[in-house]
């Protein structure tokens, strides 16, 4: 079976030590991939978070698998994850405006379709917002409802203006003219490659 094999490759790729938020380690998965669990390995792969040590052939192992493993999973989240590994990972807390006061009528999908404009706090030279395209995945929900609250990941089409960012700053999302939603990072990680 060619997923086993890229599985396995992939626990090869985990350092010591690493835990996901349930606290399994590679020792489990191997344990998994022992009794041909495939699905419950491949679950706890990709539950490892951050971007510490995850490398571009690690998230390639898992979408070859998934595909195999789950041929109706489009592999989604684990592009996504792979996305990070390259640009880098940004949290936010997002509140978006009411439909009221301006906000957006629909929910805001949860699978990264949605690419909106973000004010990060940069002015172009004439003193104008300069605007930035992110990419949003909401996290532990389909979406976002019309005035609602979510956390939310963001992948930048351009990544350098957002490294200046950190937990704390507040940032704004707009799809026009006034802003639909408000953000404050709750965290962010520089690409592997810019840390050596």
């Amino acid at each position: 079976m060619v997923f086993h094999g890229a599985l396995q490759r992939a626990v090869a790729l985990i350092p010591d030590g690493a835990r996901n938020d349930a606290g399994v380690g590679p020792e489990e998965v191997r344990e998994w991939l022992r009794y041909q669990e495939w699905e419950m390995a491949l679950d706890i792969l990709q539950d490892f978070d951050g971007i510490g040590w995850q490398t571009v052939e690690y998230w390639d192992l898992l979408v070859d698998a998934a595909r195999l493993i789950r041929p109706l999973d489009d592999g989604a989240w684990l592009a996504w994850r792979r996305a990070e590994t390259l640009r880098g990972l940004i949290r936010v807390d997002l509140r978006l405006v009411p439909p009221d006061s301006g906000g957006r009528k629909a929910p805001v999908p949860g699978r990264g379709q949605l690419r909106p404009l973000w004010s990060i706090g940069v002015t172009t030279s004439d003193g104008r917002d300069d605007l930035h395209v992110a990419r949003m995945w909401v996290e532990a929900a389909a979406d976002i409802p019309p005035g609602g609250r979510g956390s939310v990941r963001l992948l930048p089409l351009t990544p350098a203006p957002w490294r200046r960012l950190a937990p704390g700053d507040a940032i704004t999302m707009h799809e026009g003219l006034p802003p639909v939603g408000t953000a404050t990072i709750t965290e962010i990680q520089s690409p592997r490659s810019l840390e050596r």
